[in-house]
């Protein structure tokens, strides 16, 4: 499993001109899911993205998470985050796991989420959105479950 997290002001989604998303301060969260992904990946991401400590401290230094400073996370699919491009100029989504399978994966991720009581707000899986995101910072950080040591 994959993210893309990014530290931000405000951040939305929307689809087909309707916002079905929007934050304030708090994490814009990109997720992918690959084939052969389970719970535990996504348990450990959950955990990861709540804890991080990526938010200005009174001194300015990143020491506070998103349960410190009562911030939300807004969490959007994003399969194209295992494209593969090292061969050719089309990348290829192979690593990706399949809609059903990434579906459900996503779902569980969300209900993690809400059952640590952080607000979060998503897009609509597997959609055409639109995502606008005012990075603070700014900030990116790139997670992957498969790289934890």
């Amino acid at each position: 499993m994959r993210a893309v997290i990014q530290r931000v002001t405000a951040s939305k989604v929307t689809v087909d001109s309707d916002i079905v998303g929007e934050i304030k301060k708090g994490i814009n969260a990109l997720i992918g899911i690959e084939c052969g992904d389970n719970e535990e990946d996504v348990r450990y991401m959950a955990d990861k993205i709540i804890g991080l400590r990526i938010f200005e401290d009174a001194e300015g230094k990143m020491n506070l998470s998103l349960n410190d400073i009562g911030g939300s996370i807004l969490a959007i699919s994003q399969f194209t985050l295992y494209g593969d491009a090292r061969k050719g100029k089309r990348p290829s989504f192979t690593q990706a796991a399949s809609f059903e399978e990434g579906k459900k994966l996503y779902d569980t991720f969300v209900e993690i989420i809400r059952q640590q009581n952080i607000p979060i707000q998503t897009g609509i899986y597997g959609a055409d959105m639109s995502v606008e995101i005012i990075n603070d910072g700014p900030v990116t950080i790139l997670l992957d479950s498969k790289k934890t040591f």
